[in-house]
């Protein structure tokens, strides 16, 4: 049965010499065998045949003009669904090619955009590195200047204790402001692991340490703005030979010192 249904729109058009090709080859080697076929197919080329008589002789049969009609309609509908389904069949493929595109094109701008975005960002953070830098170097600057000319400052000498005065320092000391700027020269080279301490020398109370620090190789050596209370008034200025770490409390001997001029 699902033989004959596979060729009964191949016989309408085998019937009118209509059919060509394999399906043509394919459908005569089955009515070789088919003698159900066979008869299907004579029973269409006779209704053909009183279909065409009709125009000049008597009227065929309503039975057989109507299968021949009917067959004929069936090719055509089923013609129809293949184009149909073909069409549809194109019109998703296009519309499926396009929305993979639409993605590829959103992700490709996407990902431009992060990039674009990175290299902003890390050009931000080094600018504002840059200018952060700059920042505390103009305040260092402006305070060094403002210690320097600040007509309330005072300056102390200090010098090498029990030995010709060779070494020097010199402390610019703004007691409002509790800004300190010494500077000193001609500084011993100092044993492993040592450091040089600053002290101020306030007129009441012990010693407050202003400074660790190492002379270059020239024996000089600055100390700007260390950490002191605010409103501390000196008296003079002292310095120490100490551990590299520093300490609070003056290591004796004490090796050079100056009182304010």
């Amino acid at each position: 049965m699902a033989a004959h249904e596979q060729f009964a729109d191949d016989l309408v058009l085998y019937a009118v010499d209509a059919l060509a090709g394999g399906e043509r080859t394919s459908l005569e080697k089955h009515l070789a065998g088919c003698a159900a076929c066979r008869l299907e197919l004579e029973q269409l080329r006779g209704d053909g045949a009183l279909l065409a008589l009709s125009t000049v002789g008597p009227k065929p049969p309503l039975r057989a003009r109507q299968r021949l009609l009917d067959a004929v309609a069936m090719e055509a509908a089923a013609s129809s669904a293949v184009h149909r389904r073909a069409e549809q069949d194109a019109r998703r493929s296009w519309w499926g090619w396009l929305g993979w595109a639409a993605t590829a094109a959103v992700v490709v701008f996407a990902a431009s955009l992060w990039r674009e975005n990175t290299v902003l960002k890390r050009d931000a953070l080094t600018w504002r590195a840059l200018v952060g830098q700059q920042t505390l170097e103009l305040e260092q600057a402006r305070s060094v200047a403002g210690a320097l000319t600040n007509p309330e400052a005072q300056r102390f000498t200090l010098v090498a204790r029990k030995t010709p005065p060779q070494a020097q320092g010199k402390a610019i000391y703004v007691r409002n402001r509790a800004s300190l700027i010494f500077l000193a020269n001609n500084l011993p080279s100092l044993p492993p692991r040592k450091a040089y301490e600053l002290w101020l020398i306030p007129l009441q109370g012990a010693a407050i340490p202003a400074g660790v620090f190492k002379p270059d190789a020239h024996g000089s050596a600055t100390v700007i703005n260390p950490r002191l209370p605010p409103g501390a008034e000196a008296k003079a200025f002292a310095i120490t030979v100490e551990n590299e770490a520093g300490a609070t409390a003056p290591t004796m001997p004490i090796v050079m010192m100056g009182a304010g001029e």
